[in-house]
């Protein structure tokens, strides 16, 4: 009597092209995002009401012009952008929670991709949520009156910073949102993570105004460079606030060492946070 022993064929997925899927991450997100008009129009709010009411009501309290001889108004609508993208990327994490406790995140996983491309499709709609806000606030201020002075390697430093920044707070929220285990207690960091920064990072004023430790501090933060990087590249070339940092004599030189401060923040904080989600998903 012969025994026939037959191996059972081993089939393998193949594994689908990184820019593909992360493409599909990215759409899936701002399905979720982004499924309804309501949804589409809330994030416009802030920066309108920043661009069209805020600031120019500062201007009219405080008439002396900002460092760099910049009106006011102007001054306040370029440090916006230093909370619209911290509170958006912070939002954004709420999705992740969502994901892990209700969503298709288990479905995710099971998938035969890198699970660092979750984190970074996230991060795709991410910036491009915070560019539409941002490309809103600068219109809007530009439509009510506000004086920009905008060159090409202005926009350049500007759009650096922009992307520098929100990569970032990105990676941040995303770090949170893996880290805390309650929708709550995630949203009552927000005001720490997103709005304390803003106001210590020259927004309304210059960080020289403030005590020497907190400006000690202030020069410390990513939102400063990058408050100080944004009035640089479309506000003042002067870079009074790259000065209040760095205190060299070049201001290309104190604004290239703050976009490095920027990216290297960003790098650390995006390899952390694949990090922390591959742990998070393992548990």
């Amino acid at each position: 009597m012969t025994t026939i022993t037959t191996v059972a064929p081993v089939f393998t997925v193949p594994r689908p092209r990184r820019l593909a899927t992360w493409a599909t991450l990215a759409t899936r997100r701002i399905m979720l995002s982004a499924h309804t008009p309501r949804e589409v129009l809330a994030p416009l709010v802030t920066p309108l009401l920043f661009a069209l009411v805020i600031a120019p009501a500062l201007a009219r309290m405080i008439p002396a012009a900002g460092p760099g001889g910049a009106d006011y108004s102007t001054f306040v609508i370029v440090g916006t952008v230093g909370l619209l993208i911290p509170l958006t990327c912070t939002f954004a994490g709420i999705g992740v929670i969502v994901d892990r406790t209700a969503g298709a995140r288990r479905e995710l996983l099971a998938a035969p991709i890198s699970r660092g491309l979750i984190v970074l499709g996230n991060m795709a709609v991410a910036i491009a949520v915070s560019v539409l806000q941002v490309t809103t606030l600068i219109v809007a201020g530009w439509l009510r009156g506000g004086h920009f002075h905008a060159t090409a390697s202005g926009i350049a430093w500007f759009a650096g910073a922009v992307l520098a920044f929100t990569v970032f707070m990105y990676a941040v929220a995303e770090i949170l949102a893996n880290r805390i285990p309650t929708q709550e207690e995630y949203v009552g960091l927000t005001p720490v993570v997103a709005i304390l920064p803003w106001f210590l990072a020259g927004s309304l004023f210059p960080v020289t105004a403030l005590p020497g430790l907190l400006a000690a501090v202030a020069r410390g933060l990513p939102t400063t460079h990058t408050v100080a990087l944004l009035r640089y590249g479309v506000l003042d070339h002067g870079g009074a606030g790259l000065h209040d940092i760095w205190g060299l004599g070049s201001t290309t030189t104190d604004a290239t060492l703050s976009l490095l401060v920027l990216v290297g923040w960003a790098a650390v904080a995006t390899a952390v946070s694949i990090r922390v989600f591959k742990r998070s998903a393992m548990n």
